[in-house]
Formats: C-alpha cells, structure tokens, sequence
C-alpha cells in the first residue's frame, strides 16, 4: 500500500490540505496519507526544508513525500520530482529538498531530478496560486500509483539549492547558530553530536546568558533553569525546563550560540 506524507505551511484552518487529500485519494484511493506538518512559519522554505529532512528517513522505502512551502507560486519556478536515495519527493524547485539532497550525496545514493513538466499529470485547469491542489499533489498520487518518474516530464540536473546555515569554527570551540524554534520553544542549532562530547566541559552562551555543561533529559534539571541537551535529530539544543527558551532568551532564528570547548 502506497504511502504519501505531506508537509505544507498552510496551516488547518482553510481546507487547503483537505483539499490536497481530497486530490490525492482521487487518483489513488488505495494511498496512506500522513502529515509531517502543516505549521511551518509561511514561506519559510529552510524550516520546511529541515523539518522534513528530520523526519523523512523514518517512512518505509518507496514513500513519496508531498511538501509544499511554496512562496513563488505562479512563477517561472519548476514544479518537481525527484528520487533521493529510497524516498520520492514532490514539490516546488526552491531548495526545499536540500538537506534530503546533500545527506544522500554523502551516502552516495541514488539521484534523479525531473521538471514535471507534463500537463497529463496535472489536474484540467491549473491555479495560479494553489499548484499544491493542481499541479503538486495530482504528480504525487500518479507517482505513488506506480507512474514512473520519467514519464513525469523533463530530468534535469540543475535543483534549486538553499545555502543552508553550518556551524563556524572558532579558536575555542564553535560559533552555532540557531535554526529552528519548536512548539515548546527550544532553540535547536545547526551544531550535531559529532562536534561536541557529553564526556568533555562545554560552555554555552548565548544572549548574555551562560550555560555549563550538557544535560541528557528535560528532567535532569528543576523547572525554569536553562538547559543544553543533544535533541533527538543529534544536534544541540537549548532548553527551559517545563518553559519556553525563546521567550526567555528573547531568541530568533539566526541567533549565534558561542560553544566552548574546554
């Protein structure tokens, strides 16, 4: 049984994503439909990028996954699908599918890009501001139905890559920066695991504000104190406990995080 996932910044409130369902079922009743989000902040393509991208390993081979954060809908900007590694994806040419795309050129996986450029794939009468209902989700519901992907349109070799935020090297350590503010309001960075040691001394510090050491869990620690904890994608993060660190800390994305290693 086919499975599609969708991530989209739509939101719940509108019916958009119903609508997109609504297509998708159409096409191929016999998919599994399921959301990865449909809360990333509008237009932010690098949210969208790196929350599907923490997500997407974790769905069996062959699923095909469906984002749509799509700011330049109605432009010039290709509509796409594209193989990477054991996954399927489909979704506007912004950079979206970065992180996937860098990730499997490091395993050395499978790469193929297409301009689905074929109406035949299409719904009838095209959207200019909804190619997720229109263009999107009818492209995803053939490609999981067992529409080769050559027959989609066009391959091409030239995606749309986001420059993605990366951890800077510094005399002491690290300068990270952060790149994602969560439900709970904890600040993950763009620094992982591997840059740093839970058995070495690690100082943090980040808008006037010091934190030493790691914890493992929330629950090390009494409510209200500022913590840093390894998240579950493997990258530091910042924390209140049982609070909000970017209400406390007044954070944003892009804020610097000064990492010393001692």
């Amino acid at each position: 049984m086919p499975i599609i996932t969708l991530t989209t910044d739509f939101g719940l409130k509108d019916g958009f994503v119903g609508t997109m369902k609504g297509v998708l079922w159409s096409i191929c009743p016999e998919a599994q439909l399921a959301d990865i989000s449909h809360e990333i902040s509008p237009q932010n393509t690098l949210e969208g990028a790196l929350i599907l991208a923490r997500a997407y390993s974790y769905f069996p081979s062959g699923t095909v996954h469906l984002a749509v954060v799509d700011p330049g809908v109605g432009t010039a900007r290709r509509p796409i699908a594209a193989r990477l590694g054991e996954h399927y994806f489909v979704g506007p040419d912004n950079g979206l599918f970065t992180p996937i795309l860098e990730q499997v050129e490091q395993q050395g996986g499978r790469i193929t890009f297409f301009h689905t450029d074929n109406p035949r794939y299409w719904l009838p009468e095209i959207s200019h501001t909804f190619h997720g209902r229109d263009v999107f989700a009818p492209v995803a519901a053939h490609l999981a139905k067992g529409v080769p992907l050559s027959e989609l349109g066009t391959p091409i070799r030239d995606p749309v890559r986001l420059t993605l935020p990366r951890p800077e090297k510094t005399s002491m350590g690290w300068k990270a920066h952060i790149v994602g503010i969560d439900h709970f309001g904890n600040l993950a960075t763009d620094l992982p695991a591997s840059s740093i040691s839970m058995n070495g001394k690690i100082d943090l510090r980040i808008a006037n504000k010091e934190i030493h050491g790691l914890v493992q869990s929330f629950g090390e620690k009494p409510a209200g104190e500022l913590i840093a904890l390894l998240n579950s994608a493997g990258f530091l993060e910042l924390a209140v406990v049982n609070g909000s660190a970017a209400h406390a800390l007044s954070a944003s994305v892009g804020d610097i995080v000064e990492v010393n290693l001692k």
